[in-house]
């Protein structure tokens, strides 16, 4: 199986406190950065990803001395009781840290030459409920003279067909589980299926091969929708609902990955609901197959939290971007949503708020449906899934 492994505050100040910041060096403001981790692992293609995480958002730069790679982090010092962990089968040997002034250098060493990073091969992932920031790294033994002899050896032979990424479409509910039910009986369950639906359509028209987990109104349990994920050797699952809130005035869309820990209790309180949709069945409520959950290590499990992350950043930019209304706090949360709980990449998105009168007008309208499909696959277009 193919394993695929995105706040500053202003102080005011006046008066004696304002003449002494001005003497005084201005890092002697700024909260020092610390180190939290470093981990290897390997990535579909050969690559090696090192992640580096942080307690800040950090301002870093790379360099590449012979069979190294230097990152390079600014007000932040060496932490020697943090220890790399190392994954079999990549280009790093060892890491190690070195003080230099007020900047930590992570060297890694690496078995064979790369070529400098270019921007597709880095990301900076913003905290979730389980890791604070992390900047990721992947690449591979001296692409820049493979890119650049394959060129040469196929100038004059036919391309081969792109490689179509598979997408699992997931609507939410079914069957004789209506999901969240609208002020003037609008079901999530019919909704969702509708837009899954123009979505397979507007995915395949793109170049995407796409499955749904459910194509018309069937229950199914919610360890069966990530089995599908797998089987269907996904690069993408996409999970989707409506949400319903206490207060008719909330609104807005809202997009999740999986956290072990939520990250709100609103997060929490979502999964826990989400989750209950399991109990519905007769048999009682099925725990997650063990199998899946035994194959993922806990390098695993971090890379695809990290590219689940990427794709729901991706995602809620998107949605802004198409000018889709967002819930009010952050667009991207985390909690433990058994749907995501598989070696996919993937994320949860809720639609809107069925509990709010005019978003539920809003989403039984087919015009509004194409508008939340376009920033869907926009997002999806946008993913890297080559990293």
């Amino acid at each position: 199986m193919k394993m695929k492994i995105s706040r500053r505050r202003f102080l005011g100040v006046g008066g004696l406190t304002f003449s002494v910041a001005m003497i005084l060096p201005h890092v002697a403001f700024a909260a020092r950065n610390a180190l939290r981790s470093m981990r290897t692992g390997v990535q579909p293609g050969n690559k090696t990803r090192l992640v580096i995480e942080t307690s800040a958002r950090p301002s870093y730069s790379l360099s590449y001395p012979e069979n190294q790679l230097v990152v390079d982090i600014a007000n932040m010092s060496a932490d020697a009781s943090v220890k790399p962990t190392l994954a079999s089968g990549t280009l790093v040997s060892a890491i190690t840290q070195t003080q230099s002034g007020d900047h930590l250098k992570i060297i890694a060493t690496l078995r064979k030459p790369i070529s400098q990073l270019q921007k597709s091969q880095i990301m900076l992932l913003e905290p979730n409920g389980d890791n604070d920031y992390r900047l990721v790294l992947d690449f591979s033994a001296g692409a820049a003279q493979k890119i650049a002899d394959s060129v040469a050896a196929g100038a004059n032979m036919p391309k081969a067909a792109a490689t179509k990424h598979v997408i699992v479409i997931d609507a939410g509910h079914g069957g004789k589980d209506p999901g969240c039910i609208g002020k003037n009986g609008t079901r999530e369950k019919d909704i969702v299926l509708s837009v899954a639906k123009k979505l397979r359509s507007k995915l395949d028209a793109a170049g995407f091969k796409t499955f749904m987990t459910r194509s018309d109104d069937t229950y199914l349990k919610l360890a069966r929708r990530a089995e599908i994920a797998e089987q269907k050797k996904g690069d993408l699952f996409i999970s989707l609902h409506a949400n319903a809130n206490p207060s008719r005035a909330v609104k807005g869309f809202s997009i999740y990955t999986l956290s072990e820990k939520a990250s709100d209790e609103e997060a929490k309180k979502l999964a826990e609901s989400e989750n209950a949709a399991d109990k519905i069945g007769v048999d009682g409520f099925t725990e997650f197959e063990r199998d899946i959950r035994a194959a993922l290590s806990s390098l695993q499990q971090h890379a695809v939290a990290e590219m689940s992350e990427e794709y729901a950043n991706g995602c809620a930019r998107a949605f802004r971007s198409n000018k889709i209304e967002a819930q009010a706090g952050p667009s991207v949360r985390h909690a433990p949503f058994a749907v995501l709980r598989s070696t996919v990449p993937g994320a949860l998105i809720e639609l809107g708020h069925l509990s709010n009168a005019s978003e539920e007008k809003l989403l039984k309208s087919g015009a509004h449906q194409d508008k939340l499909v376009a920033a869907i696959v926009r997002s999806v277009k946008n993913y890297n899934f080559d990293v």
